[in-house]
């Protein structure tokens, strides 16, 4: 390969003649100078990138990229832990209702158990002594946490709804029972059992209790449940039988006039008669019975324990 060089301070052009040495040699030296400037590129963008403003953006943004994706995650887990949260102050209100009404029926004074205050707590704070130091608690944590307690919010629900049933069921059953005063009179002339018959002199078992009163004295419901006779019997005059559930009767005897007939719900402490003295009767009076199974029983019993259970509720309120 020939050069030709020309110049005007040369009297004359000169010519070079490069061999195939000189041309090795010449990209020996191009490929030395690409190295030595990519060496040195690395080495200023690695040890200087600090000090480098470009350089300093380019390693924040190749470290932090996977910033979005943390970013998404915890957007993600806080969603879920919102509808978690919604989900338990839905349960809570419904716990809330609940636990009013199980009160009610249980008799507890609502100043005694307030579920619209949340209840006070305290306690001397924890020592890194005792190997029980308190820490902010993580992301798992706190969704263990959350999800332990509304487990739970949903076990006591469940549990409540149970109780409240057992309540409503006794409540119930004991406005089924007997306990309410036929009469409102102080006393009674002939009691349950054993006594003279005022017909003729000899011992004869007496099945209820007679209350005294003048005729047309209202004859109220022991108990809630549904008249099964409403008739004119030779022995008890005008009579009605109720029957309250659970093999449970009661019989009012000797009526003036009878207010309701066969068939018919009749609440507890509903005008049901008047007091008369129709059939083996001496005068006014109510004859009443309480029957189990066909069985008479002292009403006295189901009566006092009325009278317990008003004076209970008295107590409750006050």
């Amino acid at each position: 390969m020939q050069v030709i060089l020309l110049h005007p301070r040369f009297n004359r052009a000169k010519s070079i003649t490069l061999g195939a040495k000189h041309l090795a040699l010449m990209v020996a030296a191009f490929l030395f100078s690409v190295l030595l400037a990519t060496a040195l590129l690395y080495f200023l963008t690695i040890h200087y990138s600090l000090s480098l403003p470009f350089a300093g953006k380019a390693a924040v943004s190749a470290a932090a990229g996977g910033v979005p994706d943390k970013d998404k995650y915890l957007k993600e887990n806080l969603a879920a832990m919102a509808i978690k949260l919604g989900e338990m102050q839905a349960q809570l209100m419904r716990l809330d209702a609940l636990g009013e009404r199980v009160q009610g029926l249980a008799g507890v004074k609502p100043e005694e158990f307030n579920f619209k205050e949340a209840p006070g707590r305290g306690g001397a704070e924890s020592s890194s002594l005792s190997g029980r130091a308190s820490h902010d608690m993580s992301m798992s944590e706190f969704q263990q946490a959350l999800d332990a307690m509304s487990r739970d919010v949903g076990y006591r629900a469940d549990y409540m709804n149970v109780v409240e049933t057992v309540l409503m069921s006794d409540r119930i059953k004991s406005k089924l029972l007997p306990t309410n005063q036929p009469v409102n009179v102080a006393y009674n002339s002939s009691s349950f059992g054993w006594r003279l018959d005022p017909f003729t002199g000899r011992s004869a078992f007496h099945e209820g209790l007679d209350f005294p009163a003048t005729v047309g004295t209202a004859i109220v419901a022991a108990a809630g449940g549904v008249v099964i006779d409403a008739e004119y019997h030779p022995q008890y005059g005008n009579m009605l039988d109720i029957d309250h559930g659970n093999d449970i009767i009661t019989r009012y005897a000797h009526a003036s006039r009878l207010l309701v007939k066969v068939g018919d719900i009749v609440q507890r402490g509903q005008h049901i008669a008047d007091i008369g003295t129709t059939g083996r009767s001496t005068g006014p009076h109510l004859h009443f019975e309480v029957r189990i199974k066909g069985v008479a029983q002292d009403p006295r019993k189901f009566l006092n324990a009325g009278t317990d259970l008003a004076k209970m509720a008295t107590l409750a309120r006050k």
